[in-house]
């Protein structure tokens, strides 16, 4: 995993426990789970609408964005990047199709 993708992890972790006056992420974790997706929902609404312009800075910005309020959203419910990663890794060599018929028998 990326340095910056576990630095900002520990980061996310910290603020579970801080003051929502202190910090933007404590904030959004007091304010709620909904409050967190209405925020990644945003976020892919904008990215999405970048991509549509074919804007890649803005892409690169939004997405970074998006990413973000993902991994908040993953550390509010006690998950982790590295969980995502781990399901990307599982998946690898799989082709489409497989992966897809595979949720399926779940």
């Amino acid at each position: 995993m990326s340095d910056v993708v576990e630095r900002l992890t520990e980061v996310l972790e910290a603020r579970k426990q801080a003051d929502p006056s202190s910090s933007y992420v404590a904030k959004l974790y007091g304010e709620g789970l909904d409050a967190i997706l209405k925020k990644v929902g945003e976020e892919a609404t904008e990215t999405i609408l970048a991509a549509k312009d074919e804007n890649l800075p803005q892409v690169i910005y939004e997405t970074a964005d998006l990413w973000f309020h993902s991994m908040v959203m993953l550390v509010h419910l006690g998950a982790k990047p590295a969980d995502v990663l781990a399901e990307l890794e599982r998946r690898f060599g799989l082709s489409g199709i497989e992966e897809k018929a595979g949720r399926r028998r779940k």
